[in-house]
């Protein structure tokens, strides 16, 4: 087990009930961003805080990113594994380049036997996790009695770790019925592709994103750990090495067999700059800004309303039901900044703040990231007024947009008609 996977509940749950995080809070895994591994993969979420005197769970509402995975496309894989072999083969590799390139060699080869996106090992493991933490949580809800509806979209990752989640609650709870589905049909709400969200973003990129690309762009400072000729380095390599070679060693942290190496090839400023770059494109695809007409969040639009007719439609029922999604991180994020969860919904219109106000990708979007509507009532309740709701993101207890006397509980009714007024 490294240090990471031990310390990550201690810094995950400090940060929740205290500041948010900074710059300088940021590790090596975290850099990540979006491959930033699932931080409950060995160890147990933070407590969750008692429900209000009377009330039971009775219902559940989620959406899920699929697990870690390999990277998609060849250019990752290619491009470090062409440049670190010819750079091998004429000599001028240090002892630690030699190194990196047995990492890039192995994991390309691996890859090139059709691992394109796939589900990884560590990936099927997160998500039976989840899935049999869900079950554990909630014995009220997953019951042998309870209606389980899951779908997932058409991509093969989420449809294993949609299978593999349920996996996780089977382990609990054997007998429960359980329906799935991965149909384009589906596909409205649970990969919206909003074309007027892509064209603000391109805008964005050309009016701000490029330009704090180039203020943090890569200076080549591990030329030095990796390289013995420097000439040769900045005549033969150049530029074009950083990122492919970057994202293929973060995302050694989404297999058991890859060994972590990325701390030993960059400083932390090469990898905090880069994630500051890959931050800020997520929060020009996803959050609240001028920059980009206040607009992304709204993309997943259809996806909320699914969440609120479905649930609805289990409040006025008897029955102990779940409904699952599995899909993407470019769903989970633009939603957790429309739901507004936590400190996701807060407007930004400098670039240059996002490190400082916690606006933090991997905080809503590692592998696996999940968000969990758990609904409840007073025993024999019927009324709708009753309900209560909290929502976990990547199973830790959120705040919402709405006041409560019993946070992190919400009354369902007056967060619904929230969203549905911002909608509007």
């Amino acid at each position: 087990m490294n240090i990471r996977h031990i310390i990550a509940p201690l810094l995950i749950a400090f940060t929740f009930v205290g500041k948010a995080d900074t710059l300088e809070d940021v590790d090596f895994f975290e850099t990540g961003g979006n491959y930033f591994c699932y931080p409950w993969l060995e160890n147990t979420p933070p407590e969750q805080t008692q429900a209000p005197e009377g009330y039971i769970p009775f219902h559940l509402e989620h959406y899920g990113r699929h697990g870690s995975r390999w990277l998609i496309g060849d250019y990752y894989y290619d491009v470090s594994y062409n440049l670190l072999k010819k750079a091998h083969e004429a000599g001028k590799l240090t002892p630690l380049g030699e190194e990196v390139f047995e990492v890039v060699v192995a994991s390309h080869d691996e890859f090139k036997k059709g691992r394109d996106g796939e589900l990884s090992d560590k990936g099927a493991i997160q998500h039976k996790g989840i899935g049999r933490r869900m079950a554990e949580n909630y014995p009220e809800i997953f019951t042998s009695e309870t209606n389980i509806d899951a779908r997932s979209t058409v991509v093969i990752r989420s449809i294993l770790s949609m299978f593999n989640g349920l996996n996780g609650i089977q382990s609990v709870v054997p007998g429960i019925n359980i329906k799935t589905d991965a149909s384009h049909a589906d596909m409205w709400y649970m990969n919206y592709p909003d074309t007027t969200m892509w064209r603000i973003k391109h805008k964005a990129d050309s009016t701000h994103l490029n330009a704090f690309k180039e203020k943090h762009a890569n200076k080549g400072e591990y030329f030095k750990k990796i390289f013995n000729d420097q000439q040769y380095a900045q005549d033969s390599i150049g530029p074009d090495l950083f990122n492919p070679l970057f994202s293929l060693l973060v995302n050694t942290q989404s297999h058991y067999a890859q060994p972590w190496i990325l701390h030993k090839v960059f400083t932390e400023e090469e990898a905090r700059d880069r994630w500051m770059i890959r931050n800020a494109n997520w929060f020009l695809e996803s959050g609240n800004s001028k920059i980009t007409e206040n607009h992304q969040p709204f993309s997943q639009r259809n996806v909320l309303l699914n969440i609120i007719e479905s649930a609805d439609t289990a409040i006025n029922s008897t029955n102990k039901s779940v409904n699952l999604r599995y899909g993407h991180d470019s769903i989970i994020m633009p939603l957790s900044c429309l739901m507004e969860i936590n400190d996701f919904g807060q407007e930004i219109n400098d670039l240059e703040d996002l490190a400082i106000l916690g606006w933090h990708d991997y905080k809503a979007i590692p592998m696996g990231a999940n968000i969990q509507l758990v609904f409840y009532r007073p025993e024999g309740s019927m009324n709708s007024e009753d309900v209560l709701v909290k929502v976990l993101l990547n199973e830790e207890e959120a705040r919402l947009p709405i006041e409560s006397e019993t946070a992190p509980y919400y009354n369902w009714n007056k967060l619904k008609n929230y969203y549905i007024q911002k909608l509007k």
